[in-house]
């Protein structure tokens, strides 16, 4: 029989009819570069930080760095000086369109007005917290809410519990101060005499105190026991290093008066941020400041003493001594209605 003979193995392998030749594959779309759908592009974030992060760790998320922490002090301090010019601009152009009078050029106010000269000053400082949740959402691509507190946002209740116990404690203080200081009252040792302005000039100045003050003292803390405190805090296992520096700078930006009032400053500073630590937030910190600038704008107000430029800065010795005690005291209470109404103080 002619052909090639069978193998020997052919019954143990036996062969299968070739299979028609498939036609190629259609080429895949032209933004595909994987044989299957292309992955997704790598997240860039917020990220939060791990569960259980106190507030000064909240920034320790993974995504940390030097650059982001100089780079986002650097941007702060740039958009305080674009929003300054701003609104200088801005002042410029509303006193020429409502007739509001100008200071004298070579003068430090802008506006001859102490009304709208401490509205403006109230409005430049409160601007530095929309710039702080920014850089804190975008350079340190974390959310902007944790900058705040622990449950990355402000809680509104805790705060006005805060301000609540601020009020008599800083209302006590501000009263001794008063009665303390030397002046021209009927005694000859009491505060000087109020001398309220017209009823219209009050209420306008009330007004303007009562609205924009918060923001002013807030933004404060975001800066000072908020930023500071967490851009050490996402290099630095210690707080102290964070509180030491927030303190110093707070006290600076006040500028420069008396000795007393610059331990003042430095003195309340170190307890805001080790009330922030404690609480969990800035929220306490914030009630203090903001209860504490409010009474002194509104005593300002009833005098007609606006345009009085002193700052804490140039707080006389009374007012350390009465520091001394009360603030402490403001904050040993908070952190025992904190332990009581189980208030959060790490992240979940």
């Amino acid at each position: 029989m002619s052909g090639t003979p069978p193998h020997p193995d052919a019954h143990e392998y036996p062969q299968h009819p070739q299979q028609p030749h498939h036609t190629q594959y259609a080429p895949y779309p032209p933004h595909w570069t994987y044989p299957y759908a292309p992955p997704p592009p790598p997240s860039t974030g917020p990220f939060a930080a791990p569960g259980g992060s106190s507030y000064a760790a909240l920034a320790r998320n993974g995504g940390q760095r030097v650059w982001r922490e100089l780079g986002g002090t650097a941007l702060l301090g740039a958009a305080g000086v674009v929003c300054m010019i701003a609104l200088f601009v801005a002042a410029m152009l509303l006193a020429d369109v409502f007739g509001i009078a100008t200071a004298d050029p070579d003068g430090e106010a802008v506006f001859a007005d102490p009304i709208a000269e401490v509205a403006l000053g109230l409005v430049s400082l409160g601007l530095a917290i929309p710039a702080v949740l920014l850089v804190v959402r975008w350079i340190q691509r974390r959310p902007a809410g944790t900058i705040s507190s622990v449950t990355g946002r402000l809680r509104l209740g805790w705060l006005a519990l805060c301000s609540g116990l601020a009020l008599p404690v800083l209302g006590t203080q501000i009263g001794l101060l008063v009665w303390l200081l030397p002046g021209e009252g009927p005694d000859g040792t009491a505060a000087e005499l109020f001398a309220p302005p017209a009823l219209g000039t009050l209420l306008l100045s009330l007004a303007v105190v009562w609205l924009l003050v918060p923001f002013q003292a807030a933004a404060e803390e975001y800066l000072f026991r908020g930023w500071i405190l967490q851009a050490f805090g996402a290099h630095l296992r210690t707080p102290w290093v964070g509180i030491a520096v927030g303190s110093v700078l707070f006290a600076l930006a006040h500028g420069f008066g008396q000795w007393s009032g610059f331990a003042l400053l430095l003195y309340s500073a170190a307890w805001y941020a080790w009330l922030t630590l404690r609480t969990g937030g800035l929220e306490a910190a914030i009630a203090h400041h903001m209860v504490n600038n409010l009474l002194a704008f509104t005593l300002a107000a009833l005098a007609d003493d606006l345009a009085n430029d002193e700052t804490a800065a140039d707080a006389p010795w009374q007012a350390l001594v009465l520091e001394l005690v009360a603030t402490p005291l403001y904050c040993l209470l908070v952190v025992k209605l904190a332990e009581r109404r189980e208030i959060r103080t790490v992240s979940s």
